[in-house]
Protein backbone atom coordinates (compact mmCIF):
# COMPACT_ATOMS: atom_id res chain seq x y z
CA UNK A 1 0.00 0.00 0.00
CA UNK A 2 2.86 2.35 0.98
CA UNK A 3 4.73 1.98 -2.48
CA UNK A 4 1.06 2.41 -4.11
CA UNK A 5 0.98 6.10 -2.30
CA UNK A 6 4.17 6.33 -3.31
CA UNK A 7 3.96 6.18 -6.92
CA UNK A 8 0.71 7.72 -6.60
CA UNK A 9 2.26 10.61 -5.27
CA UNK A 10 5.09 10.77 -7.98
CA UNK A 11 2.77 10.68 -10.52
CA UNK A 12 1.08 13.57 -9.34
CA UNK A 13 3.65 15.83 -8.58
CA UNK A 14 5.14 15.41 -11.78
CA UNK A 15 2.33 16.32 -13.60
CA UNK A 16 1.61 19.56 -11.54
CA UNK A 17 5.05 20.51 -12.97
CA UNK A 18 3.81 20.00 -15.93
CA UNK A 19 0.86 21.64 -16.06
CA UNK A 20 2.74 24.49 -14.30
CA UNK A 21 5.54 25.13 -16.90
CA UNK A 22 2.39 24.71 -19.21
CA UNK A 23 0.95 27.60 -17.50
CA UNK A 24 4.38 29.29 -17.30
CA UNK A 25 4.91 29.07 -21.10
CA UNK A 26 1.18 30.36 -21.88
CA UNK A 27 1.69 33.16 -19.45
CA UNK A 28 5.13 33.89 -21.54
CA UNK A 29 3.28 34.05 -24.46
CA UNK A 30 0.06 36.38 -23.45
CA UNK A 31 2.55 38.40 -21.75
CA UNK A 32 2.49 42.22 -23.26
CA UNK A 33 5.06 44.30 -24.43
CA UNK A 34 4.65 47.03 -21.92
CA UNK A 35 4.67 43.80 -19.01
CA UNK A 36 7.44 43.01 -20.78
CA UNK A 37 9.53 45.48 -21.21
CA UNK A 38 8.11 47.98 -18.33
CA UNK A 39 8.31 51.95 -18.45
CA UNK A 40 11.13 52.68 -20.89
CA UNK A 41 13.49 55.91 -20.61
CA UNK A 42 16.47 56.93 -22.74
CA UNK A 43 20.49 55.54 -21.91
CA UNK A 44 23.08 57.94 -24.41
CA UNK A 45 21.42 57.81 -27.91
CA UNK A 46 18.98 54.65 -27.22
CA UNK A 47 15.52 53.85 -25.62
CA UNK A 48 16.49 51.04 -23.13
CA UNK A 49 13.77 48.87 -20.89
CA UNK A 50 13.26 48.84 -17.21
CA UNK A 51 16.03 46.16 -16.96
CA UNK A 52 18.55 48.61 -19.17
CA UNK A 53 18.24 46.77 -22.08
CA UNK A 54 18.46 48.54 -25.28
CA UNK A 55 15.10 47.86 -26.80
CA UNK A 56 13.15 49.05 -30.11
CA UNK A 57 9.48 48.67 -31.64
CA UNK A 58 7.63 49.40 -34.30
CA UNK A 59 3.96 49.48 -35.11
CA UNK A 60 1.36 51.92 -36.61
CA UNK A 61 0.41 55.52 -36.69
CA UNK A 62 -3.02 56.12 -37.12
CA UNK A 63 -4.23 59.19 -39.61
CA UNK A 64 -4.79 62.30 -38.59
CA UNK A 65 -7.75 62.77 -36.03
CA UNK A 66 -10.06 65.29 -37.40
CA UNK A 67 -13.12 64.68 -39.67
CA UNK A 68 -11.84 65.82 -43.23
CA UNK A 69 -10.60 62.50 -44.54
CA UNK A 70 -12.18 60.25 -42.37
CA UNK A 71 -9.25 58.44 -40.88
CA UNK A 72 -10.78 59.01 -37.28
CA UNK A 73 -13.21 56.52 -38.23
CA UNK A 74 -10.15 53.95 -37.28
CA UNK A 75 -9.45 55.50 -34.15
CA UNK A 76 -11.37 52.29 -31.94
CA UNK A 77 -10.27 49.42 -29.84
CA UNK A 78 -11.00 47.12 -32.88
CA UNK A 79 -8.03 48.33 -35.00
CA UNK A 80 -5.93 48.10 -32.36
CA UNK A 81 -6.48 44.64 -31.44
CA UNK A 82 -6.62 43.65 -35.04
CA UNK A 83 -2.83 45.68 -35.06
CA UNK A 84 -1.35 43.81 -31.77
CA UNK A 85 -2.54 40.15 -32.83
CA UNK A 86 -3.01 40.06 -37.12
CA UNK A 87 0.62 42.73 -37.20
CA UNK A 88 2.53 41.96 -34.26
CA UNK A 89 2.29 45.83 -33.71
CA UNK A 90 3.90 46.85 -29.95
CA UNK A 91 3.39 50.71 -30.54
CA UNK A 92 0.81 52.97 -31.43
CA UNK A 93 1.00 56.22 -32.70
CA UNK A 94 -1.85 58.98 -32.24
CA UNK A 95 -1.64 62.25 -34.54
CA UNK A 96 -4.20 64.14 -32.94
CA UNK A 97 -4.61 67.31 -35.26
CA UNK A 98 -3.67 70.40 -33.33
CA UNK A 99 -2.61 72.35 -36.81
CA UNK A 100 -4.18 76.09 -36.67
CA UNK A 101 -5.17 75.63 -40.20
CA UNK A 102 -7.54 72.80 -39.78
CA UNK A 103 -10.84 74.04 -39.01
CA UNK A 104 -12.02 70.96 -37.59
CA UNK A 105 -8.62 70.83 -35.29
CA UNK A 106 -8.40 70.42 -31.76
CA UNK A 107 -7.71 74.02 -31.50
CA UNK A 108 -11.31 74.01 -32.46
CA UNK A 109 -13.05 71.57 -31.06
CA UNK A 110 -11.35 69.89 -28.25
CA UNK A 111 -13.76 67.13 -27.15
CA UNK A 112 -14.13 65.85 -30.05
CA UNK A 113 -10.54 65.49 -31.02
CA UNK A 114 -9.69 64.50 -27.60
CA UNK A 115 -12.25 62.07 -26.98
CA UNK A 116 -11.17 59.76 -29.99
CA UNK A 117 -7.77 59.86 -28.86
CA UNK A 118 -8.52 59.03 -25.14
CA UNK A 119 -10.38 56.34 -26.94
CA UNK A 120 -7.19 55.25 -28.84
CA UNK A 121 -4.83 55.65 -25.50
CA UNK A 122 -7.38 53.42 -23.50
CA UNK A 123 -7.30 51.06 -25.61
CA UNK A 124 -4.00 50.78 -25.80
CA UNK A 125 -3.59 50.66 -21.67
CA UNK A 126 -5.88 47.63 -21.69
CA UNK A 127 -3.83 45.38 -24.53
CA UNK A 128 -0.77 46.18 -22.94
CA UNK A 129 0.87 48.56 -26.02
CA UNK A 130 3.12 51.55 -25.43
CA UNK A 131 1.16 54.76 -27.16
CA UNK A 132 2.62 57.96 -28.24
CA UNK A 133 -0.09 61.01 -27.56
CA UNK A 134 0.97 63.59 -30.77
CA UNK A 135 0.38 66.87 -31.03
CA UNK A 136 0.01 66.90 -34.32
CA UNK A 137 0.84 70.17 -35.75
CA UNK A 138 3.06 71.97 -38.32
CA UNK A 139 3.23 75.08 -36.69
CA UNK A 140 2.90 74.30 -32.93
CA UNK A 141 4.92 77.53 -31.45
CA UNK A 142 2.05 79.27 -32.55
CA UNK A 143 -0.22 77.51 -29.96
CA UNK A 144 2.13 77.30 -27.05
CA UNK A 145 -0.24 77.36 -24.14
CA UNK A 146 -3.01 74.90 -25.74
CA UNK A 147 -0.06 72.74 -26.36
CA UNK A 148 0.87 73.06 -22.53
CA UNK A 149 -2.12 72.64 -21.42
CA UNK A 150 -3.40 69.43 -23.18
CA UNK A 151 -0.06 67.81 -22.35
CA UNK A 152 -0.35 68.81 -18.50
CA UNK A 153 -3.98 67.41 -19.33
CA UNK A 154 -2.82 63.87 -20.92
CA UNK A 155 -0.39 63.98 -17.42
CA UNK A 156 -2.17 64.01 -15.04
CA UNK A 157 -4.87 61.07 -16.41
CA UNK A 158 -2.08 58.74 -18.03
CA UNK A 159 1.35 59.99 -16.51
CA UNK A 160 1.69 57.20 -14.24
CA UNK A 161 1.66 54.60 -16.66
CA UNK A 162 4.65 53.08 -18.48
CA UNK A 163 3.06 52.57 -21.67
CA UNK A 164 2.75 56.54 -22.45
CA UNK A 165 5.27 58.55 -24.55
CA UNK A 166 4.26 62.09 -25.41
CA UNK A 167 5.09 63.70 -28.98
CA UNK A 168 5.09 66.95 -28.60
CA UNK A 169 5.57 68.40 -32.20
CA UNK A 170 4.92 66.71 -35.32
CA UNK A 171 7.16 68.69 -37.92
CA UNK A 172 7.80 71.72 -37.51
CA UNK A 173 8.63 73.45 -40.69
CA UNK A 174 11.34 75.71 -41.98
CA UNK A 175 12.25 77.29 -38.46
CA UNK A 176 14.92 77.92 -36.43
CA UNK A 177 15.84 74.86 -33.57
CA UNK A 178 17.65 77.62 -31.61
CA UNK A 179 14.82 80.05 -31.92
CA UNK A 180 11.59 78.30 -31.93
CA UNK A 181 11.50 74.95 -31.77
CA UNK A 182 13.55 74.50 -28.65
CA UNK A 183 12.03 77.48 -26.53
CA UNK A 184 8.91 75.92 -27.28
CA UNK A 185 10.02 71.73 -26.72
CA UNK A 186 11.24 72.91 -22.93
CA UNK A 187 8.36 75.32 -21.92
CA UNK A 188 6.30 71.96 -23.05
CA UNK A 189 8.88 69.75 -21.25
CA UNK A 190 8.48 71.50 -17.97
CA UNK A 191 4.72 71.38 -17.67
CA UNK A 192 4.85 67.50 -18.24
CA UNK A 193 7.83 67.17 -16.12
CA UNK A 194 5.72 68.99 -13.01
CA UNK A 195 3.37 66.55 -13.42
CA UNK A 196 5.45 63.55 -15.11
CA UNK A 197 8.85 63.30 -14.44
CA UNK A 198 9.83 59.87 -16.18
CA UNK A 199 8.23 58.98 -19.40
CA UNK A 200 9.75 59.86 -22.35
CA UNK A 201 8.94 62.85 -24.48
CA UNK A 202 9.61 63.21 -28.13
CA UNK A 203 10.35 66.27 -29.46
CA UNK A 204 10.01 67.67 -33.22
CA UNK A 205 12.60 68.69 -35.70
CA UNK A 206 13.32 71.33 -37.71
CA UNK A 207 12.27 71.14 -41.66
CA UNK A 208 9.71 68.43 -40.99
CA UNK A 209 11.39 66.29 -38.43
CA UNK A 210 14.51 65.46 -40.67
CA UNK A 211 16.76 68.10 -39.38
CA UNK A 212 17.92 66.02 -36.64
CA UNK A 213 21.94 66.94 -37.01
CA UNK A 214 20.98 70.28 -36.37
CA UNK A 215 18.70 69.71 -32.77
CA UNK A 216 21.63 67.04 -31.87
CA UNK A 217 24.12 70.12 -31.84
CA UNK A 218 22.23 72.19 -29.28
CA UNK A 219 20.11 69.61 -27.54
CA UNK A 220 17.69 70.20 -24.54
CA UNK A 221 19.79 69.83 -21.22
CA UNK A 222 18.31 69.25 -17.84
CA UNK A 223 15.22 66.88 -18.25
CA UNK A 224 15.98 63.17 -18.58
CA UNK A 225 14.20 61.13 -21.10
CA UNK A 226 14.08 63.36 -23.89
CA UNK A 227 14.28 61.80 -27.75
CA UNK A 228 14.33 63.80 -31.09
CA UNK A 229 11.75 62.92 -33.78
CA UNK A 230 12.90 61.71 -37.23
CA UNK A 231 10.70 61.16 -39.96
CA UNK A 232 11.33 59.90 -43.63
CA UNK A 233 9.87 58.46 -46.50
CA UNK A 234 11.89 56.29 -48.75
CA UNK A 235 10.94 57.27 -52.23
CA UNK A 236 12.22 61.01 -51.41
CA UNK A 237 14.82 60.57 -48.35
CA UNK A 238 17.74 58.30 -48.98
CA UNK A 239 20.97 58.16 -47.82
CA UNK A 240 21.51 61.94 -47.37
CA UNK A 241 18.89 62.08 -44.30
CA UNK A 242 20.45 58.70 -42.81
CA UNK A 243 23.68 61.11 -42.61
CA UNK A 244 21.81 63.72 -40.85
CA UNK A 245 20.30 60.63 -38.87
CA UNK A 246 23.72 58.97 -38.17
CA UNK A 247 24.99 62.41 -37.50
CA UNK A 248 22.67 62.87 -34.46
CA UNK A 249 23.25 59.95 -33.27
CA UNK A 250 26.97 60.48 -32.91
CA UNK A 251 26.21 63.27 -31.24
CA UNK A 252 24.58 61.39 -28.61
CA UNK A 253 21.27 61.94 -29.06
CA UNK A 254 18.42 59.51 -28.96
CA UNK A 255 15.76 59.07 -32.31
CA UNK A 256 12.47 57.63 -32.29
CA UNK A 257 10.90 57.57 -36.16
CA UNK A 258 7.42 58.69 -35.15
CA UNK A 259 6.22 58.57 -39.18
CA UNK A 260 7.83 57.10 -42.11
CA UNK A 261 6.51 55.88 -45.42
CA UNK A 262 8.09 53.78 -48.27
CA UNK A 263 6.63 56.60 -50.74
CA UNK A 264 7.15 59.93 -51.33
CA UNK A 265 7.33 62.68 -48.78
CA UNK A 266 3.57 63.89 -50.00
CA UNK A 267 2.11 60.88 -49.05
CA UNK A 268 1.66 60.02 -52.91
CA UNK A 269 3.50 58.11 -55.63
CA UNK A 270 4.83 54.24 -55.84
CA UNK A 271 6.72 52.11 -53.13
CA UNK A 272 10.38 52.31 -53.12
CA UNK A 273 11.52 49.05 -51.94
CA UNK A 274 15.13 49.41 -51.86
CA UNK A 275 14.90 52.31 -49.91
CA UNK A 276 12.69 51.09 -47.89
CA UNK A 277 14.89 47.86 -46.89
CA UNK A 278 18.17 50.32 -46.56
CA UNK A 279 15.81 52.36 -44.21
CA UNK A 280 15.10 49.15 -41.99
CA UNK A 281 18.11 47.89 -41.79
CA UNK A 282 19.50 51.30 -40.55
CA UNK A 283 16.92 51.58 -38.08
CA UNK A 284 17.79 47.53 -36.66
CA UNK A 285 21.35 48.48 -36.82
CA UNK A 286 20.75 51.77 -34.58
CA UNK A 287 17.78 49.70 -32.62
CA UNK A 288 15.11 52.94 -33.61
CA UNK A 289 11.41 52.28 -32.51
CA UNK A 290 9.54 53.72 -35.40
CA UNK A 291 5.62 53.75 -36.52
CA UNK A 292 4.46 53.30 -40.27
CA UNK A 293 1.99 56.20 -41.62
CA UNK A 294 -0.60 55.32 -42.04
CA UNK A 295 -4.17 53.24 -41.18
CA UNK A 296 -6.32 54.77 -42.95
CA UNK A 297 -7.79 54.19 -46.27
CA UNK A 298 -7.65 57.26 -48.13
CA UNK A 299 -6.71 56.90 -51.64
CA UNK A 300 -2.81 57.54 -51.79
CA UNK A 301 0.69 55.31 -51.68
CA UNK A 302 1.18 56.11 -48.11
CA UNK A 303 -2.30 54.56 -46.76
CA UNK A 304 -2.13 50.68 -45.19
CA UNK A 305 -5.69 50.23 -46.68
CA UNK A 306 -7.55 50.59 -49.83
CA UNK A 307 -9.96 52.54 -50.38
CA UNK A 308 -13.38 51.41 -48.73
CA UNK A 309 -11.58 49.04 -46.43
CA UNK A 310 -13.77 48.49 -43.17
CA UNK A 311 -12.35 50.71 -40.10
CA UNK A 312 -13.39 47.32 -37.62
CA UNK A 313 -9.51 45.72 -38.01
CA UNK A 314 -9.23 42.09 -39.23
CA UNK A 315 -8.24 42.95 -42.81
CA UNK A 316 -7.00 40.65 -45.16
CA UNK A 317 -3.83 40.53 -47.36
CA UNK A 318 -6.53 41.38 -49.95
CA UNK A 319 -7.42 45.01 -48.17
CA UNK A 320 -3.92 45.83 -48.29
CA UNK A 321 -2.34 48.32 -50.25
CA UNK A 322 1.47 47.54 -51.27
CA UNK A 323 2.69 49.95 -48.97
CA UNK A 324 0.58 48.54 -46.57
CA UNK A 325 1.73 45.24 -47.19
CA UNK A 326 5.35 45.98 -46.95
CA UNK A 327 4.55 47.60 -43.70
CA UNK A 328 3.12 44.81 -42.51
CA UNK A 329 5.72 42.57 -43.56
CA UNK A 330 8.43 45.08 -41.78
CA UNK A 331 6.77 45.42 -38.37
CA UNK A 332 5.49 41.72 -37.88
CA UNK A 333 8.72 40.66 -37.96
CA UNK A 334 10.22 43.26 -35.98
CA UNK A 335 11.97 41.38 -32.52
CA UNK A 336 14.11 43.00 -30.22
Amino acid sequence: MRSILLVLLVFISCNSKKNLHKSDAENKYNTSVVETNGALSIKGNKVVNNKGTEVSFAGNSLFWSNNYYRGNGFYNKHVISSLKENWNSEIIRIPMTADPDIHDSYLFDKETNQTKLEKVVDACLELGLYVIIDWHSHKAEDNEQEAINFFTEMAKKYGHHPNIIYEIYNEPLKVSWDDVIKPYAISVIAAIRNVDPDNIIVVGTPHWSQDVDNASENPIVGYKNIAYTLHFYAASHEKWLMNKAQKALDNGVALIVTEWGSVEADGGGEVDPLSTKLWMDFMRKNKLTHCNWSINNKDEGASALKPNTNTDGNWSDDDLTVSGKLAKKYISSWTN
